[in-house]
C-alpha cells in the first residue's frame, strides 16, 4: 500500500487512541444513588463529602431525592462503610465512569453532526459563545451593549451583554442579572444563558415584550471560562476556575469559585485542602472571574432586583444565607422563587423531577462564600442559585434535553422577572 494511502489510517487510529484514553482519570471511580431518610443522613453525607473529597452530583432531599455521589477507588470501601455503619440505603449508579463518558462524546459527536444548530442548541464551547454575543450586538446595537468585563486568570476574555431599549439610563427600570458556568462542568448552564438572551433580543415574542421593555438584563453565560475549556480538552468533571498560586500549593490548581465571595468567607461547607472541589482560596476574591461577578453588583446594585446564579443539577432554587440565617424579606424571597419553580415544574416532562424552594443551608447543607449569599448580601433583594435538571445523567445532559431545559427555564425566569418587578416599584416608592 502506497504511503500516503496509509496516512489517514495512521491519524485516525492516534486520534482514536487519545479519544479512548481521554477519561482515564476516571477509571476505578464509581457513582453510587444515596437515599436519603432525614436531616441527620444529609449531614453524615456532607461530612463525608469533605472527609473522603468525595464528589457529590446531586445532592439529595430525604425522603424524596437520591444523592448521586462519585468515589474514588481509593475511598469506596470506607465509603461503603460508613454508609451501611449508619444503615443508609444506597445502590451502584454507574459502574465504568470512563465508557459512560465515552458514550456521551460519542453521542454528542453524532448530535453535532446530525444538523446545524443554533449556538444554545448544543454545547458551545467558550469561542462560540463570545461569538455569539459579538454578533447579537453588532446586529442589535439600538438594544445589546457587549461589555468585556475583564481576563480570566489564563487570559480569556470574559464577556457580557447588557440588554435595554433605553441604554441603561432609565433608573425606573429593575436589572435583572443572571449568569451560569461558575462551575466548570456544568455545560447545561450556558445554554439557558444564551437562549434567554435569544428570546430578549432575536426571537421576542408578544407576550414578552414587557420584559424588554419594562426590564434592563445582564446576561454573563460563562464565568469561570478557564475551568470550562479544561472541561472539554483534558478533564470532563473540573470544578473549579485554573488559577496557581505556588506560594499556597505547588501542585493544585483553582478554587472553587461558588466559595470565593467574600460573605462568611471560609467559614462553612469548604474545605482546607487546597486540591479540594470546595477549596475556597487563601483570599475572598482571589479569582479575576468572582472579582468580575462582584463588580457587575457592586456597579448595579441599586437597580439589580433580582439575581440569578445558574448550576446543574438537581431542581433547587435556593436563597440565602447559607449561615442558616434569613434575609428581611425571605417571605418574598420565597414567593418568587416558589412562582419561578412552580412555573418550570408546570412545563416539565414527565421523567423530571419537581423543583424544591427554600434557604441553601436548610435544603441542602451550610455554605459560606457563594454569589448567591453575597448578592443578597451587599443588597440585591432577590438573589438565588437554580439548579437545573440532570435526568439522571450527573453533568453528562443528553443533548436531546436541551432544548426542553431552554424552554422551561426562560419561562420561569420571565416569572420572576415580573413579579420581582411589583416589587421593585414598592422599593421604589419608598425611598
Amino acid at each position: 500500500m502506497a504511503a500516503r494511502n496509509l496516512l489517514p489510517i495512521v491519524i485516525a487510529l492516534c486520534l482514536g487512541a487519545v479519544s479512548a484514553g481521554k477519561h482515564d482519570i476516571y477509571s476505578g471511580y464509581t457513582t453510587h444513588k444515596v437515599s436519603l431518610r432525614d436531616r441527620s443522613d444529609q449531614d453524615i453525607l456532607h461530612d463525608l463529602e469533605l472527609k473522603l473529597d468525595l464528589d457529590v452530583w446531586q445532592h439529595g432531599f430525604p425522603g424524596d431525592v437520591d444523592s448521586i455521589v462519585m468515589v474514588s477507588p481509593q475511598n469506596k470501601d470506607e465509603f461503603l462503610n460508613q454508609l451501611d455503619k449508619n444503615e443508609i440505603p444506597h445502590s451502584v449508579d454507574i459502574e465504568d465512569i470512563p465508557k459512560e463518558f465515552e458514550e456521551f462524546d460519542a453521542k454528542m459527536d453524532l448530535w453535532r453532526r446530525s444538523r446545524q444548530r443554533k449556538v444554545f442548541e448544543n454545547y458551545p464551547r467558550h469561542g462560540e459563545v463570545n461569538d455569539y454575543l459579538e454578533s447579537i450586538a453588532e446586529a442589535y446595537p439600538d438594544l445589546v451593549t457587549l461589555v468585556d468585563a475583564g481576563l480570566s486568570f489564563e487570559n480569556r476574555t470574559i464577556k457580557y451583554v447588557k440588554i435595554s431599549t433605553t441604554n441603561f439610563t432609565d433608573s425606573s427600570k429593575p436589572i435583572y442579572f443572571l449568569d451560569a458556568t461558575i462551575h466548570a462542568r456544568e455545560w447545561v448552564t450556558t445554554p439557558v444563558a444564551l437562549f434567554s438572551i435569544y428570546r430578549l433580543v432575536e426571537n421576542l415574542r408578544d407576550e414578552d415584550r414587557d420584559l424588554r421593555e419594562g426590564i434592563d438584563w445582564i446576561v454573563l453565560p460563562v464565568v469561570n471560562p478557564d475551568g470550562f475549556e479544561y472541561t472539554h480538552t483534558n478533564t470532563r468533571l473540573w470544578r473549579r476556575t485554573r488559577s496557581y498560586y505556588p506560594q499556597v500549593n505547588t501542585t493544585c490548581y483553582g478554587v472553587d469559585a461558588n466559595r470565593n465571595f467574600d460573605v462568611s468567607f471560609n467559614t462553612l461547607g469548604v474545605s482546607s485542602n487546597p486540591c479540594s472541589d470546595t477549596y475556597p482560596s487563601h483570599a475572598a476574591f482571589s479569582e479575576p472571574e468572582t472579582r468580575i461577578v462582584r463588580d457587575i453588583m457592586l456597579e448595579y446594585v441599586d437597580r439589580i432586583q433580582i439575581y440569578l446564579n445558574i448550576h446543574s443539577h438537581g431542581y433547587y432554587i435556593l436563597y440565602g444565607y447559607g449561615n442558616l440565617t434569613l434575609p428581611a424579606n425571605s417571605a418574598q424571597l420565597y414567593h418568587v422563587g416558589a412562582t419561578m419553580g412552580a412555573k418550570i415544574d408546570s412545563l416539565k416532562l414527565p421523567e423530571a423531577g419537581f423543583y424544591r424552594v427554600g434557604n441553601s443551608g436548610m435544603v441542602l447543607y451550610s455554605t459560606s462564600g457563594s454569589a448567591q449569599d453575597y448578592g443578597q448580601a451587599v443588597g440585591i433583594p432577590f438573589s438565588y442559585t437554580l439548579e437545573l435538571p440532570g435526568y439522571g445523567r450527573g453533568f453528562q445532559v443528553p443533548p436531546e434535553y436541551i432544548d426542553q431545559i431552554n424552554f422551561e427555564t426562560w419561562e420561569g425566569i420571565a416569572v420572576s422577572a415580573r413579579l420581582s418587578r411589583l416589587y421593585y416599584n414598592d422599593r421604589k416608592k419608598n425611598v
